[in-house]
């Protein structure tokens, strides 16, 4: 294949939602990408994506609202329920309070709507290239400039790299060999026709059903003509030897004696392809000269808190501040950007991991005094979110009363930090 022209660009590897965002925030800069995407077109695997204000906001920055309206459902409400008895657990409201706090609206979409909208945005820009069949596996540092070989061994040449290539970077391998951490969670996900919805399914909210070891999630994408469902639980067969677990039975096997209305999900939900459910312990640093990571790459989290296309759509953001400040100075830029980004990335992670913990709890009294807590929040109190949806925003709004940047080793444990370096 032949690569035109990209000594003078960008080198994005990894075409998904975060690599293609990457490439929006550094035109806005006016810095010309190269984007190169593995699978032989692009394209995003997957269903719903929810997306909470800090990463509407982004969406907005770079002028992409209109065209993701013609995609996106608004919720009325975030609501948790007991996947057991039905009972309703806590709400928060999503309407004009939450978008006047925030500064965005909370939408859901499918997954290749808002990879569609961004792919259109960068065809028309004529700072982005786009390349697919190009599977990064290395990134060498030299002293003419920067270079990225692919799976034929072709090298290629660019002024900096963003590594944008997921939870299983081969950029990332330039700063750490280290491996994703299998939570022996699985999630089956899928979506279904609305008509097939049964008339007592909320259409309003994205409900979180929570049971011990698992949780379905449910709520309508594009225009409310489908109907998104993941099915996520814990496998009681797996070990770190496992080769076969999360099985189609073990989720029967775990929702048995479930309320009827997640009976009726499991119906309808795809079995025919199960997500192993991994992340990555943060790591102290993920920049190099001229050379970082971004989204996945940099720090893959847990599916819980509903952030990791968020986070990775936040990095984009900085990544557009730090390139207008810096110019060509992409050592200074991508400093300035991990020293804001890995603090906040890794208290995310390590925060959805804990949030698994408590809307999976397994012991009755843990539960009893979860349920208690939750029936206690108010629909409208924004305490638990603010640090969370209100990037950005916390400094002006509140004060300062929610710190937005913290030491990371205040978010992980020393084990984690000597495991990462």
């Amino acid at each position: 294949m032949t690569y035109t022209n990209t000594e003078n660009t960008v080198l994005i590897a990894g075409g998904g939602i975060g690599g293609l965002a990457a490439a929006l925030a550094a035109a806005e800069a006016g810095q010309a990408t190269t984007v190169f995407e593995k699978a032989p077109e692009f394209g995003e695997v997957g269903a719903g994506i929810q997306l909470a204000a800090n990463g509407v906001a982004v969406l907005k920055r770079y002028g992409l609202m209109d065209r993701i309206n013609d995609f996106a459902v608004y919720p009325k409400r975030l609501v948790l329920k007991d996947a057991w008895t039905g009972e309703e657990l806590t709400a928060l409201d999503l309407g004009k309070e939450y978008e006047e706090r925030y500064g965005a609206p909370y939408i859901v979409l499918h997954r290749s709507d808002l990879h569609s909208v961004l792919l259109e945005a960068c065809k028309v820009s004529p700072l982005v290239s786009l390349y697919t069949d190009t599977d990064i596996h290395s990134v060498e540092k030299t002293a003419d400039g920067v270079y990225l070989t692919n799976q034929r061994g072709e090298k290629i040449k660019g002024k900096a790299v963003i590594g944008a290539d997921g939870i299983h970077s081969n950029v990332r391998k330039h700063f750490v060999q280290d491996q994703p951490v299998n939570s022996a969670y699985v999630a089956y996900r899928g979506t279904l026709p609305i008509e097939v919805v049964s008339e007592d399914a909320n259409m309003d909210d994205v409900i979180m059903w929570i049971g011990p070891n698992s949780h379905v999630v449910q709520y309508c994408v594009r225009r409310g003509e489908l109907y998104n469902q993941v099915v996520v639980f814990k496998s009681p067969t797996w070990t770190p030897e496992s080769t076969v677990w999360g099985t189609p039975e073990e989720m029967m096997q775990v929702f048995e004696g479930c309320h009827e209305k997640i009976g009726k999900a499991l119906e309808f939900i795809n079995k025919d392809f199960r997500w192993p459910m991994y992340d990555r312990n943060p790591i102290g640093n993920w920049t190099d000269d001229n050379i970082t990571l971004l989204g996945d790459a940099a720090h893959p989290m847990l599916q819980y808190l509903a952030q990791g296309g968020v986070q990775a759509l936040e990095d984009t953001a900085k990544l557009a501040d730090v390139l207008k400040a810096h110019g060509e100075n992409f050592e200074a830029a991508f400093k300035e950007y991990q020293e804001e980004r890995l603090p906040r990335s890794a208290r995310v992670q390590t925060t959805a991991r804990f949030w698994g913990e408590i809307i999976h709890a397994v012991d009755p009294l843990a539960i009893a005094l979860r349920n208690d807590i939750f029936k206690k929040c108010q629909a409208n109190g924004f305490f638990y979110t603010d640090w969370l949806h209100g990037y950005k925003r916390e400094a002006a709004v509140y004060q300062n009363k929610f710190v937005p940047f913290v030491d990371i080793e205040k978010h992980i444990t020393k084990k984690e930090l000597e495991l990462a370096k």
